[in-house]
């Protein structure tokens, strides 16, 4: 019975189902892959001599990744969503009462609906390694595994390890899996199908028993007392609504609806989870995110003349954080990497920075150790430029100095081919200025990539009038190789993401100029949805390098009549230099840069700000100031050209600079306020605080029109 969604095939007494979505790249669990999986199990329980049945997947990029997205976008009413939860039920049901047993053989990703699918069967075979992994992402959406994950994953795993799963959205790998329960046998992907199939047959025989409850005996106690579990549930939204800030309604519903299954039956879970997905995929919190989904899913679609194949030489030149992180991202995925540095020994950095990042992925079972060394070895660092090996592109990394970059750009010009790209990875710097003295400034393009590189998702490429779409189409390339999600943005000071994040912050030193106090500017904006406050991204990034980009952008801001605060520049001069000295608006204890803590707030800063006497500021204001101070920028940048949609905004300051993701991005944000409110509300700034309230152009002619940025 081979359709477009599965096929069968027999192998003895065991039936092997193929999931295998013709024409898609991945399985989802779409109503037609749930239709044809229902069709297939009523088939096969007909059949008296079929004592087993295998899921496995036939594509190569693992077994189901998940719901239809886009399925779940053309749902009309939550009356739609609470019908479609309702047949995953029933198809959860099916298969769980069958008397045949069901295993699910596992290669790749299985996530989402997928990994509901696998824990409705009996036992989970999964191949170890490569990519597979296990997870419920949905929170990232704003939603709730909607598939029964909510009351399946903590009656197989323990409460305890199914709320580390769901809350975070994190992925799990195989031998922690298989060390939680989650997986009950693994073994290498070549022998994947006849490790499912016999233990079908196993299953089938009464040789191997399937055990629907895998947790540890401490968890089994702990999950099966009303008293533990309630404490355990009081724990985890206290930890929750500290970490979201009430923000997220997903999380306070998932704890909700695994409480209601085990006070009250598998049943009424099942039934609470269906009404919370329903409520929740129609919210506005779920609405941007999964805007910002499908933004990042066409961002991983190159729109240039990319290059067959994808490049695998990259040089960088400079191996400290940015220049190693580089490295270390672009090794991991396959490339070999040379740095060159003024010293071998300097260069050497890169493979340190390497090695401890793979060792970290080591530390949480996603790679083996021969997997580590091999993404090290194809690091090769060097202290000379005659060493480096015909790269097709190569991105220097060296300190913000338009100086050192120059000279960099023209000694790597003197030793490479025609066809090499030479990118400069600045933050601020235009590229057209860099490239000045280069003898094929068409070849230069910039490369900005966000520190922590490993850690960070952006790539902002930027281009210049010189640059054709090949010379883009490459850069871009290198980025998706790099798994980032990539934005392009035309050359200017401080391109996009700097220049509005440098607005932002100088703004938080003016509120801190007029006596407020660090923690209370930091709390607001973290409890307006930003992952840090701008005092401790100053300390992270360094109130050096802060400085060094307002320089920079002096010149541009004042011909707006803006005056950039000095004051950063003051204390980086006085050594308060941030989380690198130990001591910036915050003081840090510990050794490594890995492992500093975040102290108290550093009263000697306020020397530079009229010192010691702070007074109280309302968190509304400091919120309004400085959101709106942001999205005022972005969209100057779209009327200046730099940006090339409002998308592409969007998506560089939420994955670059942590912009509330469940505002959807700062155009997202402002169609949401509206273009005539935007517009009332920096007036009223401006007339209080200074011209970089003055609403942008564009906005107004928007507001004049009851216009959006998005239909």
């Amino acid at each position: 019975m081979d359709n477009e969604f599965l096929s069968i095939e027999h192998d003895g007494d065991i039936a092997v189902v193929t999931l295998d979505h013709k024409g898609r790249s991945v399985n989802t669990l779409s109503t037609g892959m749930l239709g044809a999986l229902d069709h297939a199990v009523d088939e096969l329980t007909r059949q008296p001599d079929v004592r087993g049945i295998v899921l496995i997947s036939g594509k190569t990029s693992g077994f189901v990744v998940g719901a239809d997205i886009t399925e779940l976008g053309g749902l009309e009413s939550p009356e739609d969503a609470r019908a479609l939860t309702r047949r995953g039920h029933a198809m959860i049901r099916k298969v769980r009462s069958l008397r045949t047993p069901v295993v699910a053989a596992i290669d790749g990703p299985a996530l989402g609906g997928g990994l509901e699918l696998a824990l409705a069967c009996d036992y989970r075979v999964a191949a170890e390694g490569g990519s597979t992994r296990f997870g419920l992402p949905e929170v990232r959406l704003g939603l709730i595994p909607g598939g029964g994950g909510t009351q399946l994953l903590p009656r197989l795993v323990g409460i305890r390890n199914a709320l580390g799963m769901m809350l975070t959205g994190k992925n799990t790998f195989p031998h922690p899996a298989r060390k939680m329960g989650l997986v009950d046998l693994l073994t290498h992907r070549e022998g994947l199908r006849r490790a499912a199939v016999g233990a079908a047959r196993d299953l089938a025989d009464g040789k191997r028993k399937a055990d629907d409850h895998n947790a540890s005996v401490p968890d089994r106690l702990l999950d099966g007392n009303r008293l533990t579990r309630k404490l355990i549930f009081s724990q985890a939204r206290e930890r929750v609504l500290k970490e979201t800030r009430g923000n997220f309604p997903a999380p306070i519903a998932m704890l909700e609806c695994v409480r209601i299954g085990y006070d009250d039956g598998l049943e009424a879970g099942l039934e609470a989870e269906s009404a919370a997905f329903a409520e929740l995929l129609f919210s506005d919190v779920s609405r941007e995110l999964i805007f910002l989904f499908h933004a990042q899913q066409r961002a991983s679609k190159n729109p240039f003349t990319a290059p067959d194949p994808a490049p695998s030489r990259l040089a960088v030149i400079g191996g400290g954080l940015m220049g190693g992180g580089i490295a270390a991202i672009s090794a991991e995925n396959g490339m070999d990497v040379t740095v060159k540095d003024v010293s071998l020994e300097a260069a050497t950095s890169a493979t340190r920075i390497t090695h401890a990042y793979t060792s970290r992925k080591l530390k949480k079972h996603a790679i083996s150790s021969f997997d580590r060394d091999r993404i090290v070895s194809r690091v090769l660092p060097i202290d000379t430029y005659a060493e480096i090996a015909d790269p097709e592109i190569v991105i220097e990394a060296v300190p913000e100095d338009l100086t050192i970059k120059r000279e960099v750009i023209r000694e790597v010009e003197a030793v490479v081919g025609d066809d090499c790209v030479i990118a400069s990875n600045t933050s601020s710097i235009p590229i057209e200025s860099i490239a000045e003295e280069s003898v094929k400034p068409e070849r230069i393009v910039g490369m900005h990539y966000f520190s922590p590189v490993p850690q960070m998702p952006l790539m902002e490429v930027i281009r210049t009038r010189h640059n054709t779409d090949e010379i883009i189409g490459k850069a871009f390339s290198v980025g998706l190789r790099q798994k980032k999600t990539v934005i392009v943005v035309n050359d200017g000071p401080g391109f996009y993401t700097t220049r509005i994040l440098a607005i932002y912050m100088n703004e938080a030193l003016n509120i801190l100029a007029e006596g407020a106090r660090i923690e209370d500017v930091d709390r607001a904006m973290k409890d307006f949805g930003f992952p840090m406050g701008p005092f401790e991204l100053f300390d992270l990034v360094g109130i050096d390098v802060a400085a060094k980009i307002s320089e920079v952008l002096s010149d541009h801001f004042s011909a707006r009549g803006l005056e950039p605060n000095p004051r950063s520049g003051r204390m980086s001069a006085a050594g308060l230099k941030g989380r690198k000295t130990k001591s910036g608006f915050y003081l840090y204890d510990g050794g490594s840069p890995d492992n500093l803590k975040r102290g108290k707030v550093n009263v000697n800063a306020y020397a530079y700000f009229r010192g010691d006497e702070r007074q109280d500021v309302e968190a509304d204001e400091v919120q309004g100031r400085l959101s709106l101070v942001f999205v005022n920028e972005a969209i100057r940048c779209l009327e200046d050209g730099i940006l090339n949609s409002a998308e592409d905004g969007d998506v560089g300051a939420v994955f670059g600079l942590g912009f509330p993701p469940f505002l959807g991005g700062p155009f997202r944000y402002a169609d949401a306020l509206s273009a005539d409110t935007l517009v009332s509300r920096l007036e009223s700034l401006r007339d209080k605080f200074g011209p970089q309230f003055e609403p942008a152009t564009r906005l107004r002619e928007l507001a004049a029109d009851d216009g959006r940025f998005y239909d």
